[in-house]
């Protein structure tokens, strides 16, 4: 067996568009044009290249770039100024502080101080909990990819038994919710469980999101499963991933590549999440 490949490239561009029609549906509804305030503090290399691709895309989708950069010796209160006008401006649809923040600074505060109708990252303790009971909110963009990926490729979630490796905030609890939530048996696995291949050769569908190089061999693999690669990991031969992708692929239905799958999915459900703040917004206004 040689598994089918899921293009997150291709679905990421689909939804992009769609949300390019949504966007200026409904702008020309409300007058409203949703504004994304990406909160870049200091000068971290990596930090500027994800948010310049995240302001670049929301302007590609009509949104407004309402970007803004403090330097790397901002202190807390200055940052917390920010966070709170933004927090208060109404032309502020979704606040996204770029993360990590210099060392000196308390990200977990910080990231409180956005309120849950903005928080496009879907990280704030108030998001969380409307995520664990099942409430209408704001989800964390990964998450929500690996969700939009199964469902295009039509994979069943419902009644699935699935396997989440890892266990971050980011990613492995939001994602493992998710699917929860969507009627799916869900085991999250972690760095201390015994037998992991034992565990994930029952799984339906596997979500690697452990942070370890090839962690995931075709002995994890139960024959047709399908596996959605989460990792990232740089190296001399390129970009790769928690799953050894040549030799799942010899058993797994469907996977995901490294780069390719999950990687484009994160910024397309950030703008998905810029337009439902702002909807949501709008809604809470009308109230």
């Amino acid at each position: 067996m040689t598994a089918g490949i899921i293009d997150g490239k291709a679905v990421a561009a689909r939804v992009r568009e769609g949300l390019k029609t949504e966007v200026a549906a409904f702008h020309a509804a409300t007058g409203i044009q949703p504004g994304l305030a990406t909160v870049l503090v200091g000068g971290d290399p990596a930090s500027e290249v994800y948010v310049a691709s995240k302001r670049k895309s929301s302007v590609a989708a009509g949104m407004a770039d309402l970007h803004q950069h403090l330097a790397d010796d901002a202190s807390q209160a200055e940052v917390e100024e920010l966070l709170k006008g933004l927090a208060a401006d109404s032309s502020v649809s979704g606040i996204l502080l770029q993360l990590p923040v210099p060392k000196h600074l308390d990200a977990a505060s910080l990231v409180e101080l956005i309120p849950f109708e903005k928080d496009v990252d879907g990280l704030t303790t108030m998001s969380v909990g409307l995520l664990a009971q099942n409430k209408p909110g704001l989800r964390p963009c990964t998450p929500s990819g690996v969700i939009e990926l199964l469902d295009s490729y039509e994979v069943p979630i419902e009644g699935a038994n699935v396997v989440v490796i890892g266990r971050s905030e980011l990613v492995g609890r939001p994602v493992a919710q998710l699917l929860v939530n969507r009627n799916a048996t869900v085991t999250i696995a972690h760095s201390r469980t015994k037998n992991l291949a034992e565990v994930c050769r029952g799984a339906d569908i596997i979500v690697a999101a452990v942070g370890v190089k090839g962690l995931i061999t075709a002995e994890f693999v139960k024959p047709g499963a399908t596996v959605i690669d989460v990792g990232i990991h740089r190296g001399p031969e390129g970009l790769s991933g928690d799953v050894d992708f040549a030799g799942v692929a010899e058993v797994a239905g469907l996977i995901t590549p490294v780069p390719g799958g999950v990687g484009p999915m994160t910024i397309a459900m950030l703008l998905a999440n810029t337009l439902r703040a702002a909807q949501l917004q709008h809604e809470l206004a009308a109230v």
